[in-house]
């Protein structure tokens, strides 16, 4: 699991003394926290199970992150502060290493007319209702703004 990989890398940073890489895996570890405890039921007898997230959630987590970063470096940019650049783009590098690999435009293009062929009855009366459609299915493996993008540039 990506969780289990995420601590041991932070051990590993932590007897290494590689105190940037072990900031931003504490925030990974974070957040992911977070994002149990929001999962959490609200009634206390099932609110002391452990309620550990799914391999698609953590993966929604590390984009998100991954999201805050490319805006961090673009605004960074945007004030000539090159120093925040390196630093987040560091940070960055980190990040990814945990997402799976994204598919390629054209695998993907391949995936979303396989998802429309399916549904082909929907796309013919509302082209944008497959958006969620294609979304729900391809989002572990590609980011949904990708996904968007595509299907509207997308010609039968």
């Amino acid at each position: 699991m990506i969780k289990e990989k995420i601590i041991s890398d932070q051990m590993a940073a932590l007897k290494s003394h590689d105190q940037q890489r072990l900031s931003i895996l504490r925030y990974i570890l974070a957040q992911i926290k977070n994002k149990e405890i929001d999962k959490k039921p609200s009634n206390t007898a099932a609110s002391r199970e452990k309620s550990d997230l799914t391999e698609e959630e953590t993966i929604s987590v590390l984009r998100k992150i991954a999201k805050e970063l490319h805006e961090s470096i673009e605004a960074a940019k945007l004030g000539k502060r090159d120093d925040l650049v390196l630093e987040n783009q560091k940070q960055l590098e980190v990040v990814t290493a945990y997402l799976p690999k994204e598919l390629s435009d054209e695998e993907l293009k391949k995936e979303i007319e396989k998802i429309i062929e399916k549904n082909k009855e929907l796309y013919d009366k509302n082209p944008k209702a497959v958006i969620g459609v294609c979304v729900k299915a391809l989002k572990s493996k590609v980011d949904p703004a990708r996904i968007v993008k595509i299907l509207q540039s997308y010609k039968p």
